[in-house]
């Protein structure tokens, strides 16, 4: 069982059967909407890196995982939480000695690039913005959600002739007067 009760959240690493790693990520999303734990597991990430590749003369860019084998967990550790993932098929268990899960460092966050700075944003739920990068780039909408965690918002956008919620980080985004 988890021995650590964590007050503020930290970054956990679960091993997986290898190739298994979007299906765990999957399935303990699907577990922590269930069990409304949302508050408690924030973020489950399989940290992917676009690698150039050249098979018979063709250029291809390709996404491959940075850590095979590996799930990055944001998470409060507490008995519940250590449940879940634990009890996740594919997962293997936390990294760490024996059954003790150990969280990764800020240094080994930015190692990876991952940050944890709060950024400081001057929209709100409610708000227009306008998206100024990513795959949503020159698209505007109001602000329905903001996951502060994630330093993400949610806003509707026309896919297909209906409204549709896309998440967007907060660095893509800029307040419209």
């Amino acid at each position: 069982m988890a021995t650590r009760h964590d007050t503020e959240p930290h970054w956990y690493v679960a091993h997986t059967y290898s190739g298994y790693e979007n299906k765990v990520k999957a399935d303990i999303e699907k577990t922590v909407a269930n069990r409304h734990l949302q508050d408690q597991i924030l973020e489950v990430m399989v940290p992917m890196q676009d690698v150039v590749e050249v098979k018979n003369g063709v250029r291809k860019t390709v996404s491959k995982k940075i850590f095979p084998g590996y799930v990055l967990i944001n998470m409060y550790m507490n008995d519940d939480t250590w449940y879940v993932v634990r009890n996740t098929r594919g997962a293997t268990g936390f990294v760490g000695p024996g059954s003790d899960p150990v969280p990764l460092t800020e240094r080994e966050m930015s190692k990876m690039g991952i940050h944890t700075e709060n950024i400081e944003v001057d929209f709100g739920v409610g708000d227009t913005v306008s998206v100024i990068g990513g795959a949503w780039k020159d698209t505007v909408g109001v602000v329905q959600a903001m996951n502060p965690n994630k330093q993400s918002l949610t806003i509707n956008v026309e896919l297909f002739g209906r409204e549709t919620p896309v998440e967007i980080s907060f660095t893509d985004v800029q307040k419209m007067n």
